[in-house]
């Protein structure tokens, strides 16, 4: 029986053919296909199952704000209160429906995972080749590639000619990878393994075979799958467990204050009845019934915000999560630069060249010492572009072009768009220098060459490794002739290569030579013409918005699958970091956190920058990030960042290059993959939290009020100022409005000049609270008061004075709204009076009010009567107490502030 290989890279190819029990050249039988299948299984990733609609309904219902409501409605329905039960219902119906369509979203991550599987594979089988789907592969299985494949399972390669294979969705490495067939040291990275394929891949260059050695959940992409669920096992966001603790604090406080009263008025002799209906009032006055709803309709319209700015929000609760971010986590391959490789410096023997012009544009200028250079007019760098057009396979589409703008290789695509700058085009060159043959790139030599045929004679044009051109180049070409290849000549041209290797840049050599012979060795007797420094540049809009976040108080983080040399260099382009001595820490140092001494914590958590980085040392980063209370976000376009992207407190795909698994993964895609949209969906998550934070303190401290009103009357043995029906009507009716005003503010200016909250910091802090209760004593002695001067001044009868009560309430809170704005801000101008919603809040709500007096059916419901002109006089006149005692403790608040600044 085969057993799969621990560490494949590590073996030669009789080790591996020898452990799998296959011959390469006949594969397979179907006998010991079928067996294998038995063993290992089909060849396809493990689904996951999304929440059906059914759980997602259930789940409503384990909201605690619903359990208090729930309770209310069996006690009212116990004491044949229809009415009252009726409308509790009401309200739980309400609240679950919103939760239920907002909510009503299935998990995606690992069905995007299965799409990479539904490809076919070539193998040889019982000596011949055959097309099989490739959930049929098993291990041992002989399989056949060639340029343009999607690699279906992971292969040891046995046979490689010109292999090159983009990893970039796997590895995050930007550029295609060559590949061999020699066994490598058991330690080598994953961005390392030449002689690897693996599924999710795809070959872009050559052909070859390979012997299956993991299938399905076992390959690199099941390990991945594996992670992205483990990772995705706890989904509550910070501000999901924020009201969670609240709603816990909001049941043991009713609770407490319920059987309180309740002993209270047993000892003092009251009818059991009348405690039940103080119980139910109290119930219901404690429970903001407002603010699932509203913290939903507010975190929608963020997410509606959102995306007129390109970001699409997955889950709602991710706006807030994003705004609390303290550490963001970039990839940077197509995230914080362009994924388009771009010749930035040439060197030629006359010194260096700088191209100007990034990504695919062909506007652009070669420079010498800051002075435009026109190609036309001088000798080499003419020679060295034609050789960079000829000595190439890929295409590039004028652009507005219905076809692909580009194809090829990327570092072969950069190469025309330079020549493109200097106005040369590879059809037109090709009709004047006709391609005879190509020699194809060879992994062993590191070089590729075209033949082309000019005036009689043979110009082979040649690429490749610096290293290996500089040693197949007897002359260099200079402006008047050429030069001997001398050893001192050699070193100072490798002392170029390594300038620009230093500074994180691709390099590639170009050479050519002249015969009057095809036939001749394409790798003898060149003639240097330089060497070409490539990168893939930084996306303009990302240095400005990594500014703004650092002013915001927060740290972005590069992690990269790339090389460290140039992660670094990017680093220091985008401004992450401009220290070239910068600590960049490799992937092999990310290890789980238990295996981490203090001191390799504390410098992993302080880099900026970290290249040759896995997916599972990723996860490990993000768990670090967070056990230092920091709130992550992590941002990723690769299947490679999926686990990350679940780990995260929220996961940012790109939209424009993000594989599907990425998309589905996150809490936001960014539709026009620009970081800067990150920058303001910070600012718009900071914004909301502030909104929640002010409409919570709103309804807790009208709520707050009430209990302490009706909890006072039965303790007084008084009759209750208000009755539990008119209490859920100014809760869930006449409140909803102006909290919702509250909620889709825009928000202060200065919000991203603070720095993020502590991961840790409630939605109420003690200062909130403390503003919650004096709020509500306030307006309980208003209400009180109102109560009192109404049956003694105006001599009405109770239910009159219920009703003065009731209205006083009303409008105590509609003015209360305005209560809200922050104490830094001005009276008359804040974020408060700019907000037109508040404005129609109020107006409507004044209607819903005045209906609740004088509808006779609501009126009977609600059980209110007209208080007549004195009535409202007394209501409106009490309703504004608390909102002048409010203002006044505004601008002493202001006053104080002031003072301590100044000291």
């Amino acid at each position: 029986m085969a057993e799969l290989p621990d560490q494949p890279w590590t073996l030669s190819l009789d080790e591996i053919l020898r452990q799998l029990h296959v011959s390469s050249d006949a594969g397979l039988t179907e006998s010991e296909v079928e067996q294998r299948r038995k063993q290992y299984g089909e060849n396809r990733l493990q689904e996951v199952k999304g929440k059906s609609a059914w759980r997602i309904f259930i789940e409503q219902f384990q909201s605690l704000i619903i359990g208090i409501l729930a309770v209310a409605a069996v006690l009212s329905f116990a004491f044949s209160q229809w009415i009252e039960g009726i409308a509790v219902i009401i309200a739980i119906v309400i609240n679950t429906a919103i939760g239920f369509f907002t909510e009503y979203k299935a998990i995606r991550s690992m069905e995007a995972l299965q799409k990479l599987s539904s490809t076919t594979a070539k193998v040889r089988r019982n000596g011949r080749l055959q097309e099989i789907p490739a959930v049929e592969l098993v291990p041992g299985d002989i399989v056949i590639v060639e340029s343009g494949d999607a690699i279906a399972a992971d292969l040891r390669i046995i046979e490689a000619a010109s292999l090159q294979v983009n990893e970039s969705s796997l590895t995050g490495e930007s550029l295609p990878v060559g590949k061999d067939v020699q066994p490598l040291n058991a330690d080598i990275p994953l961005a390392e393994h030449h002689n690897m394929l693996y599924k999710g891949t795809a070959l872009t260059r050559g052909s070859g075979s390979g012997v299956v050695v993991a299938t399905g959940m076992k390959t690199q992409l099941g390990h991945i799958s594996e992670l992205a669920q483990r990772a995705g096992a706890e989904d509550k966001t910070p501000l999901e467990k924020r009201l969670d603790e609240l709603g816990q604090w909001l049941v043991w406080v009713t609770i407490a204050i319920v059987i309180v009263v309740a002993i209270a008025g047993i000892v003092a002799g009251r009818d059991v009845f009348l405690m039940v209906e103080t119980a139910i009032a109290l119930a219901v006055g404690a429970v903001p019934e407002g603010l699932p709803i509203v913290a939903t309709v507010a975190l929608a319209r963020g997410m509606w915000r959102m995306a007129k700015r390109h970001a699409l929000i997955n889950q709602l609760s991710a706006v807030e999560t994003l705004g609390a971010t303290s550490v963001i986590c970039t990839d940077k391959t197509g995230t914080l630069t362009e994924n388009q490789m771009t010749v930035s410096r040439i060197f030629i023997d006359a010194g260096e060249v700088q191209v100007t012009g990034e990504g695919l544009a062909t506007q652009g200028e070669f420079q010498r010492n800051h002075q435009k250079l026109n190609p036309s007019e001088d000798k080499v760098l003419p020679a060295l572009l034609e050789v960079g057009i000829l000595c190439n396979n890929a295409a590039l589409q004028p652009e507005g072009s219905n076809e692909s703008r580009v194809v090829g290789d990327p570092m072969e695509v950069a190469l025309l768009v330079a020549g493109a700058k200097a106005g040369m085009q590879r059809p037109q060159l090709l009709q004047k220098i006709p391609e005879v043959r190509e020699e194809a790139f060879d992994p062993d030599l590191k070089m590729m060459t075209t033949i082309h045929k000019i005036e009689g004679q043979y110009r082979f044009a040649v690429k490749g490794a610096p290293e290996a051109v500089l040693q197949a180049c007897t002359r260099v070409l200079t402006d008047s002739d050429t030069v001997q290849m001398t050893e001192e000549v050699r070193q100072d041209w490798q002392e170029r290569i390594n300038q620009l290797a230093q500074q994180g840049l691709r390099t590639l050599a170009l050479a050519q030579k002249i015969t009057q012979s095809e036939k001749a060795d394409p790798y003898a007797d060149l003639t240097l013409l330089g060497i070409v420094g490539l990168l893939d540049p930084p996306r303009e809009e990302v240095i400005p918005a990594i500014k703004e976040c650092q002013e915001a108080g927060i740290r972005v983080v590069m992690v990269t699958g790339d090389q460290p040399v140039t992660a670094k260099n990017i680093a220091i382009a985008v401004g992450l970091t401009d220290n070239q001595q910068a600590d960049v820490i490799k992937g092999q140092d990310l290890k789980s956190f238990e295996e981490l001494s203090l001191d390799e914590r504390q410098r992993i958590v302080q880099a900026a920058v970290l290249a040759r980085v896995s997916p599972e040392q990723k996860l490990n980063l993000v768990d670090l990030h967070q056990r230092h209370q920091a709130v992550v976000a992590m941002t990723g376009d690769g299947v490679n960042d999926a686990p990350a992207l679940r780990k995260a407190d929220i996961g940012v795909a790109m939209g424009q290059r993000g594989t599907q698994v990425a998309k589905e993964a996150a809490d936001m895609v960014l539709q026009d993959d620009a970081f800067a949209s990150i920058v303001a969906a910070v600012e718009q998550g900071r914004a909301i939290f502030n909104n929640i934070r002010k409409f919570t303190v709103y309804l807790l401290s009208g709520n707050v009020g009430e209990i302490i009103l009706v909890a006072t009357a039965s303790l007084l043995n008084a009759p209750l100022p208000l009755l539990p029906l008119q209490i859920l009507y100014i809760n869930v009716v006449n409140d909803a409005f102006p909290a919702l005003a509250l909620g889709v503010g825009e928000g202060e200016p200065a919000l991203m000049k603070r720095p993020p909250r502590p991961a840790n910091e409630p939605i109420l802090t003690r200062r909130h609270w403390l503003a919650i209760a004096g709020y509500g004593l306030v307006i309980a002695a208003t209400l009180g008061g109102a109560f009192i001067l109404a049956l003694t001044w105006l001599g009405l009868n109770e239910q009159q004075a219920v009703t003065i009560t009731f209205m006083t309430l009303g409008f105590t809170r509609l003015w209360h709204v305005f209560n809200m704005r922050d104490r830094d801000s001005g009276l008359l101008q804040n974020e408060i009076t700019r907000n037109p919603y508040v404005w129609g809040a109020l107006i409507f709500c004044t209607g819903l009010l005045l209906i609740a007096v004088h509808v006779p059916v609501l009126s009977d419901v609600l059980q209110t009567a007209d208080p007549g002109v004195y009535g409202w006089l007394l209501i409106v006149g009490m309703s504004l107490v608390p909102l002048i005692i409010g203002q006044i403790a505004k601008l002493i608040n202001r006053q104080k502030g002031k003072h301590k600044r100044n000291k």
